[in-house]
């Protein structure tokens, strides 16, 4: 009416109010919940759920919680334990069945914790928002659980697939002799003529290892004293070369009626007749699945001396890889190690050596667990071994303690050896000295002398000439020979 003054607007509604408070508490609270069940699993449902289930869980978390910890103070304090946790195949298993289990169990307490949140009495607004945050926690711990049950997986495949189920031996007079055979095998096709073959004889007890090369072209050899192959060249072995052992076995697989692999047992016993080594396992290496294990590290990092041709020169590829200090990726490794154009057999066999040397020295547990997967895929591919998987943690334990000794080398070539017609007793006592000098138990050999006005030069990559010896195949410490 005219004159009369206009009625103040209403203010905010009391109950309106009221009802967005309690909103947001009801959305604060089914958030608070899931943030419980992801810091302590089990503690929302014990707070405002079911009782029971929240007990439960949070005992079991208890368990596991504990556990780890024990677990991981024991390995850092003991390492054979851990050794033990990654190579027991029963022990792989229980923790993959495990880890599924409890991504399971988790994401049950995940979703009930929304439950208990009374999602439908939320505006549309934050049940949307609590839906997401939901679904964002429970498929991330599901999924990074779910993805660690996926590496043990990985893990236990490996054992299973590249080692062997026998029984394990005990070591030599202290020692574990492992036969080092390395060829171009494919898959299913292990016990061509290997190429490299390396004894790597290791201490029992401190991991200190000494590598023992055989030639591939030696010839007139024995045998071991009352083998097969014994039996059939008691006077040497003339039908072939060293590398040829293989080949003439897997072609008389009849000899050898309990034998699984004709052609590496008869190596053995080529191998223990010439250097008087009982070898307790041996291991097939795939050189050209080698590369992918390289590119699986990230590389190695090698002195180049000379350069090193990769491919022949006939190949659209060829080239050099220059002198220098060079982190070589896996193609450039294996031509490291293999290439013998513009060079020879005996340099070719020090290369190798130095690349044992620096993939010992610079493999970094950090670089293993960021490529894991990479690494078990290349060596499942790469290696074809006798070590049973109940000795794998034994000698991940000798590899670790190795890992910062010398390595004392002995190649059986010119001129330290006539590999034409070998003196056997003379490479049995080669053999011997060089063990016991890396054991301590006799003198260390004398520095060669050089000649006035001369300097150590390089052959085909390695210091030294095939007149003279490369020195990385005969050293008391590899590394520095490199």
């Amino acid at each position: 009416m005219p004159g009369q003054t206009p009625a103040p607007s209403p203010g905010p509604h009391p109950r309106r109010e009221a009802g967005e408070r309690a909103a947001r508490v009801r959305f604060r609270r089914a958030i608070a919940l899931m943030l419980m069940t992801l810091v302590l699993p089990g503690s929302a449902q014990l707070v405002a759920g079911s009782r029971e289930i929240g007990r439960v869980a949070m005992r079991t978390w208890f368990v596991l919680v504990v556990g780890a910890i024990a677990a991981i103070a024991t390995a850092l304090l003991w390492h054979p334990f851990a050794f033990w946790l990654v190579s027991d195949t029963t022990v792989l298993a229980a923790m993959r069945f495990g880890l599924i289990v409890l991504a399971l169990g988790w994401a049950f307490l995940f979703v009930d914790a929304w439950r208990i949140g009374q999602p439908l009495t939320l505006s549309f607004q934050h049940r949307r928002a609590v839906v997401g945050v939901n679904g964002l926690l429970c498929f991330s711990v599901a999924g990074a659980l779910l993805f660690g049950s996926h590496l043990v997986a990985v893990q236990r495949d490996l054992i299973t697939t590249m080692f062997g189920d026998g029984d394990a031996v005990g070591a030599s007079d202290g020692r574990y002799n492992v036969a080092l055979l390395g060829g171009d095998a494919g898959a299913g096709r292990w016990g061509l003529r290997p190429d490299s073959i390396t004894i790597a004889s290791i201490d029992a007890e401190t991991g200190e290892t000494v590598l023992i090369s055989l030639p591939r072209n030696m010839t007139n050899f024995p045998f071991a004293e009352g083998s097969v192959m014994d039996e059939q060249f008691p006077d040497g072995f003339d039908a072939d070369m060293l590398n040829g052992v293989s080949t003439w076995a897997g072609d008389r697989t009849e000899l050898f009626r309990k034998s699984d692999n004709p052609g590496v047992d008869a190596t053995l016993m080529a191998i223990e007749g010439i250097t008087d080594l009982e070898i307790n396992y041996w291991a097939m290496v795939n050189l050209e699945g080698f590369k992918d294990l390289v590119d699986a590290f990230g590389g190695v990092t090698l002195e180049v001396r000379d350069a090193i041709p990769v491919g022949l020169p006939y190949e659209s590829y060829f080239h050099y890889i220059e002198p220098g200090t060079r982190k070589l990726d896996g193609v450039e490794t294996l031509w490291f190690a293999r290439a013998r154009y513009g060079s020879d057999d005996y340099s070719r066999m020090a290369r190798q050596k130095c690349v044992m040397a620096a993939m010992l020295n610079q493999i970094s547990p950090q670089v293993a667990l960021r490529n894991f997967q990479k690494i078990a895929s290349a060596s499942s591919a790469m290696v074809s071994t006798s070590i049973p998987g109940s000795e794998v943690g034994r000698f991940l334990e000798l590899a670790l303690k190795a890992k910062d000794q010398k390595i004392a080398t002995l190649s059986l070539v010119p001129p330290l050896v006539n590999t034409g017609d070998p003196d056997i007793d003379e490479i049995h006592d080669l053999v011997k000295l060089t063990i016991d000098r890396a054991e301590g138990d006799a003198p260390p050999a004398e520095a060669p002398k050089k000649k006035r006005g001369t300097q150590a030069g390089t052959t085909g990559g390695s210091i030294g000439s095939m007149a003279d010896g490369y020195a990385a195949n005969q050293s008391a410490d590899l590394g520095g020979s490199c």
